[in-house]
């Protein structure tokens, strides 16, 4: 019985015969075109080998024509005859015919007869040493020099050395100042676009100076220092004026000696919205303060700690301050002083940098339309990091920074250089400040 394999079985034997005879038949015909090219190859070479031989020969031949040539002339003189039939035959001669056997002999007997070395050549000395050279050229160009009056060649080279380092070292420093200019605007310290801040933490950054804001233009130069009392001179005389700013922490206060120890004006806390209850209250010492400040004849302003954290807790703020001024006379700004507390958690913190701004705006806006001088308060960082200043421009500033010299660069009318000042009229530390406008003359 047939399998249903069988016959796929037979074709795939068949198939594989047929395989077999043709890669047989193709490597056979591989071997009769290697041998074919081979017998082909080695005609070739027979034939070389033949011209070479004829070539032999015929040098031979004319080596033998030549020595004939040497012993027979012509004319009167054979021995000239004999010469001019050797250069006439040399002439003909290939480069080949020195592989001719009688050449072959000459040539190893000259080379026998003839051990020359290298240091044995006379052509070695028909050019001078670098050294007599460059002598020889110095003194042609000292002789040139002599005889013509020019500096000469020496002269010229060493000018043109002098140029090209002169040259070099006014580039090279070019580029070293270039390089210094690079290092100056990469480094936020130099390039006069930037301004340190340095926070509560000790943390510092460098940020922006905005262009588009008003800067200061104080000379700094212009201030003294005299028993902790700044002043600003223009023209050898003081064209600032002292304050100190109060509240109840500075317990009793003596306000005629104040007033004796040089202090002009007084900013006094009126009141403060508490940072944790968020209620309004009225300074304790506002009240005796306002009329002792009054009697003996300072210049009063007032200041607010504001904790609002709406547009309008800050109108009812303001509100508050302008019902507690009520028939009572200040010629110096009203500010508005917010700020974070210490070791503690504000009301003002879950502000945005916009909604502290918006909070600031609605309180001065409200002051400056009951016709007040309003003023903003706060310390180097609080003005630039928390509030957006671009959107107060229409307000004075009351620069809270304690050194010796202010470095906030933006324009500011007071500033607040001390807190630990000693002056008597106060117990313990007080505030200082120096006002660069004359607010009761306004």
């Amino acid at each position: 019985m047939r399998l249903p394999g069988d016959n796929e079985e037979r074709n795939a034997s068949l198939s594989m015969k047929y395989m077999l005879m043709g890669v047989s038949l193709s490597v056979l015909l591989i071997l009769g075109v290697v041998v074919f090219t081979n017998k082909q190859e080695e005609a070739r070479r027979q034939r070389l080998r033949q011209q070479e031989q004829e070539k032999e020969t015929t040098v031979l031949a004319l080596e033998h024509e030549d020595g004939t040539g040497e012993q027979a002339g012509t004319g009167e003189n054979p021995g000239e005859g004999g010469e001019d039939a050797q250069e006439a035959v040399t002439e003909q001669v290939p480069v080949v015919g020195f592989a001719g056997r009688k050449s072959m002999q000459e040539v190893e007997r000259l080379y026998q007869e003839n051990k020359l070395t290298a240091s044995d050549l006379d052509f070695w000395d028909m050019y001078p040493e670098k050294e007599e050279l460059a002598a020889g050229i110095g003194a042609g160009d000292a002789a040139g020099a002599g005889n013509t009056g020019n500096t000469g060649n020496a002269g010229i080279a060493a000018g043109e050395e002098k140029d090209k380092a002169a040259r070099y070292d006014e580039e090279a420093k070019a580029l070293a100042e270039e390089e210094e200019k690079k290092a100056a605007e990469e480094d936020p310290s130099k390039d006069g676009k930037h301004t340190l801040l340095t926070y509560a933490d000790g943390t510092e950054e460098w940020v922006l100076i905005n262009p588009y804001l008003e800067q200061n233009t104080y000379d700094y130069t212009k201030m003294q220092m005299r028993a902790d009392k700044m002043a600003y001179y223009e023209d050898g005389r003081s064209i600032s004026y002292l304050g100190a700013d109060l509240s109840k922490y500075n317990g009793d206060v003596d306000f005629h000696a104040l007033k004796e120890s040089g202090i002009e004006f007084v900013m006094l806390r009126l009141g403060a919205r508490g940072y944790g209850s968020g209620q309004i209250l009225l300074d304790e010492k506002f009240e005796e303060y306002m009329n002792k400040a009054s009697e003996a004849g300072l210049d009063i302003g007032v200041y607010f700690f504001s904790q609002a954290i709406t547009a309008e807790e800050a109108v009812e703020e303001s509100n508050f301050i302008i019902q507690t001024l009520t028939e009572r006379n200040i010629t110096y700004p009203v500010a508005f002083d917010m700020e974070y507390v210490q070791n503690d958690k504000a009301r003002v913190e879950i502000l945005s940098k916009e909604e502290k701004t918006a909070v600031a705006r609605a309180f001065l806006e409200n002051i400056k339309a009951a016709g007040y001088k309003p003023m903003i308060y706060g310390t180097k960082e609080w003005l630039i990091k928390e509030i957006n200043l671009t959107k107060l421009t229409d307000y004075d500033i009351w620069l809270s920074q304690q050194k010796d010299i202010p470095d906030y660069p933006y324009k500011f009318q007071m500033w607040q250089y001390t807190t630990e000042g000693d002056i008597p009229g106060v117990e313990g530390d007080v505030d200082l400040n120096i006002c660069f406008v004359d607010y009761g003359e306004k």
